[in-house]
């Protein structure tokens, strides 16, 4: 291939011999065909650089490194290498939808001022598949939103600008480790909008083997070092723990152990959600879908909160934020998490008596 293509995927692979076959198949399926797969093999100790060395298609470019130096890093050589005008992200046990590439390339094609773009995904587990998760319509100004708590966009759906993504420093920083696509996304958005087709064009694959199931901790952390940099100047040296409670319990949906502590997280995610609305502005639809994702995640931590037994229904309603509608899921699930609460807190009590 001499000329340039439009489009290049990037993926780093290690020991997903059993798997990336049928990623690469799906990249090769595509309806848009102008594009390259730039993949790193990071010096795996399986069959995965022999399978990639079988793909007979000369949009494939295969980069075997002489030692392992990570994902990051091997994600940036791929980067490094890339010449196409859009890139796509893509890990190696995920699998693209047919017209991915053209759906995503004719959405930047059409919104200049977008940056990148995601999209939903389907989720495979199991063998089984099952559809997006929440929110499922989404705007820029929402996708911005959920920057300001956590991730809100799966990798192995996104396409951007390269010319954006190498005025750069680096592409992906090591220091940031499972939570680089997280680094990136915050830094991308100096450049422009980041927006999410909310029809999934990618299937994301969950399994034993997958760094979002192995590495949950290092993933946290890396995340809240990411969120600690804007959350400076919101409440300053406290600005790492508010960035870890904001992300293990309002966005992880993880219970919190007791009342002080949910209305410490309450009051963080306000004082997050109060700047962004002063400096961003969001019209009438954007608050719409923005407010209704703030009852989304706080329900959902209250239920969490309910059903473990650590505080009661009573509590979470007392500490709900000024204005904030209880989600109607929640309403459904409280004689539930009632229940199962009450059991579990009674439990506790008898244990420890």
């Amino acid at each position: 291939m001499t000329d340039a293509p439009l489009i290049s995927v990037v993926m780093a692979a290690y020991n997903g011999g059993a798997l990336i076959g049928d990623t690469i198949a799906s990249v090769l399926a595509q309806t848009l065909p102008d594009f390259e797969l730039v993949v790193v093999d990071d010096c795996s100790t399986d069959d995965t650089l022999a399978r990639l060395r079988e793909v007979e298609d000369p949009r494939v470019r295969v980069i075997a490194t002489p030692c392992n130096g990570g994902p990051v890093v091997a994600r940036n050589l791929a980067f490094a290498a890339a010449r196409g005008r859009f890139i796509v992200g893509l890990d190696q046990d995920d699998l693209c939808h047919p017209a991915r590439f053209a759906v995503q390339h004719a959405f930047l094609a059409a919104n200049p001022h977008v940056v990148l773009v995601a999209s939903a995904v389907d989720i495979l587990k199991a063998g089984a598949i099952s559809g997006p998760r929440a929110p499922f319509h989404t705007s820029p100004a929402l996708i911005d939103w959920r920057l300001q708590l956590g991730n809100p966009l799966v990798w192995s759906s996104v396409m951007f600008r390269a010319e954006a993504a190498r005025r750069l420093d680096v592409f992906e920083q090591v220091d940031r480790l499972y939570a680089e696509d997280f680094d990136l996304y915050h830094r991308l958005a100096r450049f422009g909008a980041l927006a999410r087709i909310d029809t999934p064009l990618a299937t994301y694959r969950i399994h034993p083997g997958g760094a979002s199931q192995r590495y949950t901790a290092r993933m946290e952390q890396s995340a809240a070092a990411v969120l600690a940099q804007p959350y400076t100047d919101l409440f300053g040296a406290d600005a790492p723990r508010a960035a870890h409670l904001v992300l293990h319990h309002f966005t992880g949906g993880v219970p919190v152990l007791c009342r002080d502590t949910l209305a410490e997280v309450g009051r963080l995610v306000a004082v997050v959600h109060g700047h962004f609305m002063a400096t961003r502005r969001p019209d009438a639809a954007d608050l719409a879908l923005i407010l209704a994702e703030y009852a989304r995640l706080w329900w959902r931590l209250g239920d969490a909160c309910v059903r473990s037994g650590t505080l009661s229904r009573a509590d979470v309603v007392a500490l709900c934020p000024a204005g904030l509608a209880q989600h109607p899921r929640s309403r459904m699930r409280s004689a539930t998490s009632l229940l199962i609460g009450t059991g579990r807190a009674l439990a506790s009590r008898l244990k420890r008596a």
